[in-house]
C-alpha cells in the first residue's frame, strides 16, 4: 500500500493524493478511488477545482462537510472518468 496524503485548508480546499479515478460527483458528494480503496467526500457547493490522474492528486474546493473511506472496488469496475475517456 502506497501512502496517500489528505490536506484541509479550512473546510473550504481538500487535497487528495494518489488517487487513482473519480467514480461520480455532483456539488454534495465526490466519490474518489484511490490505489487502496476508496474515498468519499460529502459537503455543499463542491467543485473539482484540479484533476491531475497521472500524478493522482485532486484539489476539491466548497464547503467539506466529512470525509469517509470506502472499500476497494473489484478489478472489472471502472470509474465514469475512465469510461469518458477510453
Amino acid at each position: 500500500m502506497e501512502n496517500h496524503v489528505i490536506t484541509i485548508d479550512n473546510r473550504q480546499k481538500i487535497t487528495v493524493t494518489d488517487v487513482a479515478d473519480i467514480d461520480n460527483f455532483d456539488e454534495e458528494e465526490i466519490c474518489a478511488n484511490l490505489k487502496e480503496g476508496g474515498l468519499l467526500i460529502q459537503g455543499k457547493g463542491l467543485h473539482i477545482q484540479m484533476l491531475d490522474l497521472a500524478d493522482g492528486k485532486a484539489v476539491i474546493t466548497g464547503e467539506i462537510n466529512s470525509l469517509a473511506y470506502k472499500q476497494k472496488k473489484d478489478k472489472g469496475e471502472k470509474g465514469i472518468l475512465r469510461k469518458i475517456l477510453k
